[in-house]
């Protein structure tokens, strides 16, 4: 799950419209595109419905109930081998659902059929799912569809062949965050379409393979820009990684693009990893549920997220399955 610049806003207009959100009777109207970017519909929300539970025997994160979060970390954490082996065995669980949701991945089904089966995946292994209620986030995984760029949250729209979807998901075991996300495609899709999500996966490998001991988080932006408009496409760079732990986002901020920004990798980090490449021009917007990030000039977008690890000698993937 990204964390943008935005969030400050977001969770106000969330706070203001959060019984709206299930309420929203009305179908938007339908608009579909066919011009340079590919031929998709336009994705607006649709109907939210009410939130899944999680039993009281799994621990909850401190948000849960409250919105509020805790007094974050003032710079990266280095974790000793008893905190890492919690994130290796939270981010073991994230990609093992991840892997699982493809099989529910058809035209007709809807995003809040998705979510509920992977609400009930993550909570059956004794986890919590870390986007429920978090900063007031409605549902337990981020569903992102065409010109959505980030934190659509799961609706009862049914998928349509040749729509990329972004799953984001994230889990709370043992007290601490692993978290991840991948590009699918309903049905079959057309050739820009897949060639952003693969290109989106080239960036994101060629980040990884920089990452390691007093490697400068600079470059994981920098080659990632590179190789993104090497192929005519652009990254957003309201969309960041971040630090992870027991804490769902803390220090440092992941940029994607070209920079400058001071800071370096140290064994015992962890961090993700998670650009948002765009076929068109870089703005984006929130819409009024106070989270979905839509591309402004409509434009489909793809991002694929790994949780990193870095160790003595380079980095672990820890959601690579």
């Amino acid at each position: 799950m990204s964390t943008t610049k935005y969030w400050v806003q977001a969770l106000k207009t969330a706070k203001k419209n959060f019984n709206k959100l299930f309420h929203k009777e009305a179908i938007p109207d339908r608009r579909f595109v066919d011009n340079k970017f590919g031929k998709y519909e336009v994705v607006r929300p649709w109907q939210v419905s009410d939130q899944n539970t999680v039993p009281a025997y799994i621990p909850h994160p401190p948000y849960s109930k409250y919105m509020q979060l805790n007094k974050g970390l003032l710079k990266p954490e280095i974790k000793n081998e008893n905190q890492i082996q919690c994130m290796r065995d939270s981010c073991d669980m994230a990609k093992e659902v991840l892997s699982q949701a493809k099989q529910f991945i058809k035209p007709g089904v809807t995003t809040d059929f998705l979510n509920d089966k992977i609400h009930e995946m993550i909570i059956s292994n004794g986890a919590y799912p870390s986007p429920l209620n978090y900063r007031g986030f409605p549902k337990s995984i981020c569903t992102s569809i065409n010109n959505v760029a980030c934190h659509g949250i799961p609706d009862n729209r049914p998928l349509l062949e040749g729509d990329t979807l972004n799953i984001d998901i994230t889990v709370y075991l043992n007290g601490y965050h692993g978290d991840c996300s991948d590009m699918f495609v309903v049905g079959k899709a057309d050739e820009e379409a897949n060639r952003l999500i693969n290109i989106t996966d080239l960036c994101l490998w060629e980040a990884i393979k920089t990452c390691k001991p007093n490697e400068n988080f600079s470059s994981i932006g920098n080659i990632i820009e590179d190789t993104a408009r090497k192929h005519g496409f652009n990254v957003i760079p309201a969309l960041m990684g971040h630090g992870i732990g027991n804490y769902f986002h803390g220090p440092p901020d992941v940029l994607h693009f070209a920079n400058n920004k001071p800071g370096k990798m140290q064994p015992g980090m962890t961090f993700t990893i998670e650009p948002c490449l765009t076929q068109g021009d870089v703005e984006v917007e929130i819409l009024e549920d106070g989270w979905t990030v839509v591309t402004v000039d409509e434009a489909r977008t793809a991002q694929i997220e790994h949780t990193i690890l870095i160790t003595q000698n380079g980095c672990d993937v820890l959601t690579f399955k």
